[in-house]
């Protein structure tokens, strides 16, 4: 089975998997049931602390609670003693026969948490695949099946920049205060580029002074103010992307709609502020990868642009992420 933290880690992916010896969620519940000590339990067995989990077995100890028998005891009470922030509608502990998927906060970001077990894993690798990947980079060959055509079937949001072709390139950025929603988890989906592939990107991006532009996503805003004029690739935005300071950084031109030279002078004067920096980048033809270094606290956030060539060789790993960027719960789009 395996257990998942989508949290501040020092992982470059901002998540932490563990793989557990138990066959399913309601085994290692059981496992732990009346531990003496929660904290150094769970600290030992996943890796780290689990914000508010342990606070189930402590209830098991004050109350005496007995061991579940069944995956419905389990979730009685876990949805009646298990701690989590900002519940309102009871709908953030999901439990089902073969996962269970938690969502709560630590006062300073949202998190998520994941305990799945190997069947459901098997079954369904286009919603967890990049969930339980934790290996940085992400593959980046593109050797896909013969005739292999990649459909996403995930919520996106669109921006055309060239005449429908059959390629596309999508934008995933995970940061720790979307600009669309001022959460981490409650992300709006990846941005869609019809009609082009990675390599097409940049120069597309560099020549549009329209308008219109305000109403482009935030990302793809960023994306267009990272590039240079007449850039040709997007490797050099992705480099200054992974320097820039703060854990939200965001050009107040990006509201302002100015042309593309002027929104690019303003993220360049945020380069000033260049420090040091343990970010990683990752550049191939058809997909780029940057894990940004914020600082001790925050960690990571990233950004990974890959085309449909990519997603084809790819497909569980390019649905997933898409998924991933879409709602907190894999099961849910």
């Amino acid at each position: 089975m395996y257990f998942v933290c989508r949290w501040r880690e020092e992982s470059p992916f901002s998540k932490r998997v563990v793989t557990l010896p138990d066959a399913t969620v309601l085994d290692w519940f059981r496992r732990g049931w009346e531990h003496d000590d929660p904290d150094a339990w769970i600290d030992s067995e996943l890796g780290g602390n689990v914000y508010g989990l342990e606070s189930i077995f402590e209830e098991v100890r004050k109350r005496n609670l007995p061991r579940p028998e069944s995956v419905d005891e389990l979730r009685a009470l876990l949805n009646e003693y298990l701690w989590v922030e900002g519940d309102d509608e009871g709908t953030f502990i999901r439990l089902g026969e073969h996962a269970l998927r938690v969502r709560t906060d630590d006062d300073e970001v949202d998190l998520a948490y994941y305990f799945i077990d190997h069947e459901a894993a098997a079954a369904s690798p286009d919603r967890l695949a990049f969930l339980l990947h934790d290996t940085w980079p992400l593959p980046a060959n593109t050797t896909a099946a013969p005739g292999a055509v990649f459909s996403h079937g995930v919520p996106v949001r669109t921006v055309r920049l060239a005449p429908p072709e059959p390629e596309s390139v999508f934008s995933v950025r995970l940061c720790w205060a979307s600009p669309d929603t001022h959460r981490n988890l409650d992300l709006l989906g990846a941005t869609l580029f019809p009609g082009l592939t990675l390599p097409d990107l940049a120069a597309h991006l560099s020549s549009v002074d329209d308008p219109g532009v305000h109403r482009w996503p935030h990302d793809a805003r960023l994306l267009r103010a990272l590039v240079a004029p007449g850039e040709n690739d997007v490797g050099p935005a992705l480099e200054r992307y992974a320097r820039l300071p703060g854990y939200a950084p965001s050009p107040v031109s990006l509201d302002r709609v100015p042309a593309h030279d002027a929104a690019h002078r303003e993220m360049l004067e945020l380069l000033l502020a260049e420090r040091p920096t343990e970010s990683l980048i990752r550049l191939d033809p058809h997909i780029a990868q940057v894990a940004r270094y914020i600082d001790g606290f925050f960690g990571f956030d990233q950004w990974f642009l890959f085309d449909t060539q990519w997603a084809a060789a790819h497909p569980d790993l390019a649905r997933s992420l898409l998924r991933y960027a879409a709602h907190w719960d894999p099961y849910e789009t």
